[in-house]
């Protein structure tokens, strides 16, 4: 991590909107003030100014669905090949000892690579551990977000299991975590679970982002959850819904105006659940991703985020919202601009955060990457990037390649023609 500041920006030059328009845009502190042809006026404010020329410019990404706690734990476990029930067995044995500084800094450089890929918000769940000190990923993740703050914005959700005590989530609210969170489906009662996990967050008054139907054929709580918190004013969320991929379309159709009427945003987590899902599938691998395509037609608030990044979860992963953009485009089947919209404002409109994008009156959040249209970007992923957080240059990655030049070689020749005597 540099030790240079933020740097506060006035003014991007030469910038193309997904449009295809070449655009000069004026920031005014954390907002974006206007948007103009290129090389027109732009009112003036105080700060340095960017040519963003070759660059295409959209709202910052954002990652909805993260496990900061969990990540570049991979090569430390060793975990087995297998599917979600192999890596919570694997996860949960390494958990009990987890050490405070060393997750730190594994979440640490995590957070780095998200944010040199143009992440500027990232919603991450913690574990809340078993044993004498359930809060040791709890602690670790609130160093970072302090650490952090100016540079993007993270918040935390408390994710525990069936054992874990209401006490245990309280002690988390109280230590800084933002919502609740939960895997219900997995309990032994998944209903039961569901009420418990709905109660705990109306009786704190905090939002709710819950793991939820995360199996092709398993427990089905959306639709209870659905129903319980219609008509609640904070805000909530539903991570995997994997099952959802395997549903009639005449029942997806009727769950799915459900989830409208409860103003729940759905998060599909394309990368871990095509590791996750179809281990034991005797025929035909199924996809396993939330049709969000399906589900936003229906007028439901959708996302997509990349989850786990190199843990038992999921061994691989680069940090980089333009990796889920491609996986939606090619295993879920979205057009790339849904894609893009997917990781950028429709994140951050699931996650709650004001609207941001080259638009005036937007959050001054913002990506250029270096390519010629949202095609070109997401199919290419240039690393060359420029990030901008709340008016302020916060990383920037320049990309060199040197190729070398061939080497002259005699021309072809033609094979000779056959001759007959």
């Amino acid at each position: 991590m540099s030790a240079a500041p933020p740097v506060s920006i006035a003014a991007l030059r030469g910038a193309r909107l997904p449009s295809g328009a070449l655009v000069d845009i004026a920031l005014d502190g954390d907002e974006v003030l206007a948007v103009v042809p290129a090389g027109s006026p732009l009112p003036e404010t105080d700060g340095e100014t960017l040519d963003l020329s070759g660059y295409l410019v959209t709202a910052a990404g954002a990652e909805p669905h993260a496990h900061l706690d969990k990540a570049l734990s991979w090569d430390a476990i060793q975990p087995p090949f297998g599917d979600l029930e192999r890596a919570i067995e694997s996860w949960h044995a390494f958990a009990v000892t987890l050490d405070e500084d060393e997750t730190l800094g594994r979440a640490r450089a995590t957070a780095l690579r998200m944010l040199a890929s143009g992440i500027t918000s990232v919603r991450t769940h913690v574990d809340l551990l078993r044993g004498d000190d359930p809060l040791t990923g709890v602690r670790a993740m609130v160093r970072l977000r302090d650490e952090l703050a100016g540079l993007m914005d993270i918040e935390l959700v408390a994710l525990g299991g069936p054992t874990i005590t209401d006490d245990v989530f309280e002690a988390a609210l109280d230590a800084g975590v933002d919502l609740v969170g939960g895997a219900p489906h997995l309990a032994d009662d998944p209903i039961a679970d569901l009420e418990r996990l709905i109660a705990l967050a109306r009786r704190r008054d905090v939002g709710l982002d819950l793991h939820t139907d995360e199996s092709l054929a398993g427990a089905d709580t959306l639709a209870t959850y659905a129903r319980a918190v219609t008509g609640w004013h904070r805000p909530r969320s539903a991570g995997h819904c994997v099952r959802l991929s395997m549903m009639p379309a005449t029942d997806l159709a009727e769950l799915a105006e459900e989830i409208r009427v409860a103003d729940i945003g759905v998060i599909a987590l394309p990368i871990t659940n095509l590791y996750l899902q179809g281990w034991d599938a005797d025929h035909a691998v199924p996809r396993g991703i939330a049709p969000i395509g399906r589900l936003k037609a229906a007028g439901v608030r959708v996302a997509a985020g990349a989850d786990n990044v190199r843990d038992p979860f999921n061994p691989v992963g680069r940090c980089d919202h333009l990796e889920t953009a491609s996986l939606l485009v090619s295993a879920g089947h979205l057009a790339p601009a849904e894609a893009m919209d997917a990781v950028t404002v429709g994140a951050r409109d699931v996650m709650g955060l004001p609207a941001a994008g080259p638009v005036p009156g937007a959050r001054a959040d913002l990506v250029a990457v270096r390519a010629d249209s949202i095609g070109e970007a997401v199919a290419f992923a240039s690393a060359d990037r420029v990030v901008v957080h709340r008016g302020r240059l916060v990383s920037r990655t320049t990309v060199s390649t040197r190729t070398a030049t061939p080497l002259p070689t005699e021309p072809s020749r033609a094979a000779a023609p056959a001759t007959t005597p």
